[in-house]
C-alpha cells in the first residue's frame, strides 16, 4: 500500500513562491507515476503536473502556464511542486496523486490516479 503525504501549504502572498512536498511511504518502484492535482473552491479538480518515479521529462496540464515545476528526489522518495509567481486564483487545495505505470505513461486526468494525499492547502492573499 502506498500513502502520500503533502507539506509546504499556507498563506502566502501574491507574486511570491512556495514549493510544496509529497513524500512516500510504502513501496514505490520505477514504474510509479508522482504528481499534482489542486481544487479550487467551487471548481473542479485540475491536473497541474506529474513525473514518473524512473526520471524522465514531466508532463504539465494544459492550464500550467509555466508558473508550476514538478520534480523529483529519489534518494528523499518525494516528488516537489514549485509554484512561482503566486496569484490569488492559485488559492486551492493541492494534492499529491499516485499511480502504478508500467508503461510509465503519464495521464492528464485526475479520475486516473488511484492513490491521493489528504492534501495542503495554499491560500494566495492580494
Amino acid at each position: 500500500q502506498v500513502q502520500l503525504f503533502e507539506s509546504g501549504g499556507g498563506l502566502v502572498q501574491a507574486g511570491e513562491s512556495l514549493r510544496l512536498t509529497c513524500t512516500t511511504a510504502g513501496e514505490t518502484f520505477n514504474t510509479f507515476v508522482l504528481g499534482w492535482v489542486r481544487q479550487a473552491p467551487g471548481k473542479e479538480r485540475e491536473f497541474l503536473g506529474a513525473i514518473s518515479w524512473s526520471g524522465g521529462s514531466p508532463l504539465y496540464g494544459d492550464s500550467v502556464q509555466g508558473r508550476f515545476t514538478v520534480s523529483r528526489d529519489s534518494y528523499q522518495n518525494a516528488v516537489f511542486l514549485q509554484i512561482d509567481r503566486l496569484r490569488p486564483d492559485d488559492t486551492a487545495v493541492y494534492y499529491c496523486v499516485g499511480r502504478w505505470a508500467p508503461d510509465n505513461m503519464i495521464f492528464t486526468t485526475p479520475q486516473k490516479y488511484d492513490y491521493w494525499g489528504q492534501g495542503t492547502q495554499v491560500t494566495v492573499s492580494s
